[in-house]
């Protein structure tokens, strides 16, 4: 297959995307500490990303991570997962939810036209807006937290047990070999002798 064909091109672009992801969980899994604090630290983060604080978003997650003696990488990482692509998808959805615990029937709408008017209905409307958003996170974000502390557990558990099994493996293979290495030169005496 030449190597400029599309389906080359499809496997770059899908290991540009996937590379940094697949790094950034290998991290993850490497962070040292407690698998509780790891996970506490990543919940956080995923509570805060579900804020309408973008931009400020590790500022906030990072010292409160600190404060409660969680992991603020694992926290600092989670935040990500509200960034300038899913941003769109979460304000949207946290909006909507924030709407309907809220009882907004006719919720903030997009001006169609841009121009001076509809500029000040928007900053009229900024802290109503920021409102809602920031009563839709806390509700997304609390079971989203749950969730993400299950999972971040459990998977940093079970990668540290396989890493315990290999080292035992390792160990076990390596005693084996002294073992064997031992009765060769007993044997090796007695023959002497």
């Amino acid at each position: 297959m030449p190597e400029d064909s599309p389906q080359n091109d499809l496997r770059g672009v899908h290991y540009r995307w996937m590379a940094p992801l697949k790094k950034a969980y290998v991290r993850f899994l490497k962070i040292r500490g407690h698998p509780r604090e790891i996970a506490l630290g990543f919940a956080l983060g995923l509570f805060v990303g579900m804020t309408p604080f973008m931009g400020l978003h590790t500022a906030i997650a990072v010292p409160l991570a600190a404060l409660c003696k969680w992991n603020k990488f694992s926290a600092a990482l989670a935040v990500w997962v509200s960034n300038p692509l899913s941003a769109p998808f979460i304000y949207g959805f946290t909006y909507m939810v924030g709407a309907k615990v809220l009882f907004i029937n006719d919720g903030y709408r997009l001006p169609t036209q841009f121009n001076l008017d509809a500029l000040i209905y928007t900053l009229r409307s900024a802290p109503e807006i920021v409102v809602v958003l920031l009563i839709g996170g806390i509700v997304v974000g609390l079971p989203l937290a749950a969730i993400g502390y299950y999972f971040a557990f459990k998977t940093i558990v079970e990668y540290r047990e396989s890493i315990q099994r290999k080292l035992e493996e390792k160990k076990a293979r390596i005693s084996r070999k002294l073992k064997r290495k031992k009765s060769r030169k007993k044997k090796r005496k007695k023959k002497r002798r």
